[in-house]
């Protein structure tokens, strides 16, 4: 299992508003823009945009950080040897599959796998 890459994760009330300087700091466009339930979410650079009102945005704010990996039941055997527990179970999402995992000293991560075309234009382009 390798982990593809890892998102800071930005908190914004408008991802209209919050893109520009992100653009302007990093040098890039968004490279991935998209609705999920009631949060507009926005990937550029090494950070992930969640926006949206603040109580749509709190079902969300237990993971520290977002991690893409290229395998995720092997992800499951590793976090399993650890002692994380998961805490929403593998499932499917806009980007391919998501779940929730937290590490035995606490900390809460969003692991995302996915679907080939992405990890192809984005990670090997």
């Amino acid at each position: 299992m390798t982990i593809l890459k890892t998102y800071a994760r930005l908190w914004s009330d408008d991802l209209d508003r919050a893109l520009p300087l992100l653009e302007e700091l990093t040098g890039e466009q968004p490279h991935l823009r998209m609705a999920f339930e009631e949060v507009a979410l926005a990937a550029i650079g090494d950070f992930l945009v969640i926006a949206g009102p603040a109580e749509e945005r709190a079902r969300y704010g237990h993971g520290s950080a977002t991690v893409v990996v290229d395998d995720m039941d092997a992800l499951l055997t590793t976090l399993a040897s650890a002692g994380a527990v998961i805490t929403t179970p593998a499932t499917p999402g806009p980007t391919g599959r998501f779940l929730y995992a937290r590490h035995a000293d606490g900390t809460e991560i969003e692991y995302v796998e996915w679907t080939p075309e992405l990890v192809r234009r984005i990670i090997r382009p």
